[in-house]
């Protein structure tokens, strides 16, 4: 029955990934292959699909979707209303418009490490990105890349984050956001760095072989002219209000997260709309734009977090587990190597994090080791392997919000956001290992 479990969950897995790479609907996909691992491993197929899988998918959908759905608005808004645009005029004077790249990379990190959801990210950088892109004339394709890597490669695992990857920790090894000290600031400055450095090199490459920016047909709505043109104090000031309202509400005044998160986005949603009002003509669309692609981009995420709860409950998964946390002498590879592989089946760094500390933090705790670099270790290997095809952010990006494939764009991303933070992850157990 292990064999079985093993090459149900390998398989499984294996399946997700292409089926995803070959654009079948991720819903579908998560569904077929979460029963595979099931029926491989011996699991009752209505336990595990009704109960395991199904509380996954809600309990996603549950806690983060009035949050995605606020995002996904206020993306639109920024958009519709000429918003984004005036952003990305005023980001190319600044930049240049050969520096396009990194002002993504740039607005996609100062939200995220302001503690603003990736998702909510996503939707509200797209519309500044492609008018950059388009400004600059660099392929289309490289923006989910951008995107990705600004928002979850470094920044969500960095000291000091506000994003929940490197929250999630704190809890289990009685630490604080801002564990792991230099080491932990110096494998974040190389994440930056190299990722930046690969994704700058991609593009030059398809720009010499004559590429241009030529978006695919169904992102190119946003291609238009909208008028008078928005002043950049306006077009700014409802993204500060909601990356400073979230942090005076959270750290601040202490309220919860997502409550934050909800009081900033409709603070923001409202400013935007009394800013906007002469540029927006058809604010019934804005709003329903809004809300189709937060469910979009919502049941993306929920049915590849329910794969990861089917996923959890095999005999080969505790298996592994059971294998990485016993390799004598290499205790902190060891916790590396079980945590990223944990996110990578899971396809999500949070999702990884929740079902592996629990189990892993009080192993390693009895062994000696230092609290601050497990935990900077846990979070920077949940954000390697977790952004494979089939996580819900990446999925998100590249599908619902860039409207691209991931034949054209994951390349990018699989080199930024899997490649680099796994070498950098490597670099981060040598140092904490020798000090």
């Amino acid at each position: 029955m292990l064999v079985a479990s093993f090459l149900g969950l390998f398989a499984g897995l294996a399946l997700l990934v292409v089926l995803t790479m070959r654009g079948v609907n991720i819903i579908i996909s998560a569904v077929l292959c979460a029963m595979l691992v099931a029926v491989c491993s011996g699991l009752p197929l209505d336990d595990a699909m009704l109960d395991s899988y199904m509380a996954g998918f809600t309990g996603f959908f549950t806690t983060w979707f009035p949050a995605i759905l606020l995002g996904a608005i206020f993306g639109q808004l920024m958009d519709d209303s000429g918003a984004a645009k005036a952003i990305a005029r005023q980001s190319s004077r600044w930049f240049g418009e050969k520096r396009a790249i990194m002002a993504v990379v740039g607005a996609s990190a100062i939200l995220t490490y302001g503690g603003v959801s990736v998702f909510v990210v996503g939707f509200s950088v797209y519309p500044i990105a492609f008018e950059l892109f388009k400004n600059a004339n660099l392929p289309h394709r490289f923006i989910p890349g951008a995107m990705v890597f600004g928002s979850i490669s470094f920044t969500m695992t960095s000291p000091g984050s506000p994003e929940v990857q490197n929250l999630i920790p704190t809890e289990h090894f009685g630490t604080t956001a801002v564990a792991g000290g230099v080491i932990g600031v110096i494998c974040a400055l190389t994440i930056l760095v190299l990722g930046a450095w690969a994704i700058r090199r991609c593009v030059r490459r398809a720009v010499n072989a004559g590429e241009t920016f030529d978006p695919p047909a169904a992102a190119r709505q946003h291609d238009r002219d909208d008028g008078a043109p928005v002043p950049t104090w306006a077009a700014l000031l409802p993204l500060l209000v909601l990356v400073g309202g979230f942090n005076l509400l959270s750290l601040a005044l202490g309220v919860r997260p997502v409550e934050a998160l909800l009081v900033a986005m409709g603070a923001s949603l409202v400013l935007g709309f009394a800013l906007f009002h002469r540029h927006l003509h058809q604010r019934v669309r804005t709003l329903g734009a809004g809300a189709d692609n937060a469910l979009v981009a919502t049941a993306n995420t929920c049915a590849v977090v329910g794969f990861g709860a089917v996923a959890a409950l095999t005999p080969a998964f505790k298996e592994i587990v059971a294998v990485l946390t016993d390799l004598p002498g290499l205790e902190y590879a060891g916790l590396a190597m079980a945590v990223t592989v944990i996110a990578g089946i899971t396809g999500s760094a949070s999702g990884g994090l929740g079902i592996a500390l629990p189990i892993l933090a009080p192993i390693y705790q009895g062994m000696g080791l230092d609290n601050g670099a497990m935990h900077r270790i846990s979070a920077l290997a949940s954000g390697g392997l977790d952004s494979l095809p089939h996580n819900g952010y990446v999925v998100t990006t590249i599908r619902a919000i860039c409207k691209e494939t991931h034949q054209r764009a994951y390349p990018t991303v699989f080199i930024a956001s899997v490649l680099v933070p796994s070498v950098v992850l490597v670099m981060a157990v040598v140092l904490y290992t020798l000090v």
